[in-house]
């Protein structure tokens, strides 16, 4: 029973890994001109212009950094749901059931989110300093900008914002899980069957589109902090912000919301899509025996 137990974990994990390192990959590369965009917009100060041009900037070492981040987030996160999901007993009434699993999921996503999104980002906060390096012209290619940021700031150089990052990231993976998961758990129960991946896409591109907003100014916050070099203009996030509503009003702190709600919408739509798609389809060529031992 333990070793079985064991090898439902190990699966869920490596299942978790390709599904979310797929999906990360592909809404990555569908969506990195809007990025880039929104990054320009955030980073230009007052009324300057931004520029339009090398829309696709640093995308290949972002990959490099989205892939693992992704896949080791879902890998955390699906075998810590299941776990979790065992806790309570399953001789329940199917309105208990319903309680449950919203209870359960909700905590999932504070907890699961919070661990996952911690372990990507010591890869993943490297890889957005020299994207958003890139993105706004400062550097001409990922090597360079890796080489000249840690020769000029150091190795701390490439963990640039990283509070404002956690800070960021870490409500935004818990929200839009939570609200992903509470709205298939809504759908599932009142169409009484599981969703299609269209169904999935929809959800997930309005969790997406929700949670980009609301975090809008956590993420200009998070821009500022990374793109501003050696030159330190901002001491820290408070000064960060203090500095912003300042010199160029609150509404400065909302730059870059129409391309962000856009951008993480439709990845939401294309994250959430993939990955249940994905998982579904590696369930499908799972061992019968790896099968019959997770039903049980």
């Amino acid at each position: 029973m333990s070793f079985s137990c064991t090898l439902i974990n190990v699966t869920s994990f490596a299942e978790g890994v390709i599904a979310g390192g797929t999906a990360g990959v592909v809404v990555e590369t569908a969506l990195y001109p809007i990025d880039t965009i929104k990054t320009r917009l955030q980073a230009v100060r007052g009324g300057g212009k931004i520029n339009f041009k090398g829309l696709y900037s640093g995308l290949a070492g972002n990959l490099a950094g989205v892939l693992p981040a992704s896949a080791l987030f879902v890998g955390v996160y699906e075998p810590t749901k299941q776990k979790l999901l065992q806790i309570f007993p399953e001789n329940l009434s199917a309105a208990a059931h319903l309680v449950r699993e919203s209870l359960i999921l909700s905590i999932l996503a504070l907890t699961a989110g919070a661990i996952g999104g911690f372990a990507a980002s010591l890869v993943r906060v490297p890889t957005e300093v020299v994207k958003q390096r890139l993105q706004t012209g400062q550097y001409a290619s990922a090597p360079d900008a890796v080489r000249l940021i840690a020769s000029k700031e150091g190795f701390k150089g490439l963990y640039a914002g990283y509070g404002s990052f956690l800070l960021r990231d870490l409500p935004f993976d818990a929200i839009q899980f939570c609200i992903y998961e509470q709205l298939r758990i809504g759908y599932k129960a009142a169409a009484r069957r599981d969703l299609n991946d269209p169904e999935n896409a929809i959800i997930g591109a309005f969790a997406g589109a929700i949670t980009g907003a609301i975090t809008t100014p956590l993420d200009v916050i998070k821009t500022r902090l990374m793109v501003q070099g050696s030159a330190n203009q901002y001491k820290g996030i408070f000064d960060c912000v203090q500095t912003i509503v300042r010199e160029e009003g609150p509404p400065a702190l909302l730059k870059g919301i129409g391309p962000r709600v856009m951008w993480i919408g439709i990845g939401g739509s294309i994250f959430f899509g993939v990955l249940e798609s994905t998982k579904r389809m590696l369930a499908q060529r799972r061992p019968v025996h790896d099968q019959n031992s997770k039903e049980d």
